[in-house]
């Protein structure tokens, strides 16, 4: 059974990607270079994040 899924991206915040970036590094500063479960989760989330974030390439071929 196929389940539905929005294939829509939608923001997931209003942060800039250097926001962003700086989250990402402030948790690998934390976690000693090792994530936990947990912390790779957010791991995760923070990059989709910072994903959106991140200005389009320009003259990208």
């Amino acid at each position: 059974m196929l389940h539905g899924m929005s294939t829509t991206v939608e923001p997931l915040s209003e942060r800039s990607a250097a926001e962003v970036n700086e989250e990402i590094r402030a948790l690998w500063l934390r976690s000693g270079g090792t994530l936990t479960t947990e912390q790779r989760e957010e791991y995760q989330r923070l990059v989709l994040e910072w994903a959106a974030a991140a200005p389009d390439p320009v003259g990208v071929a």
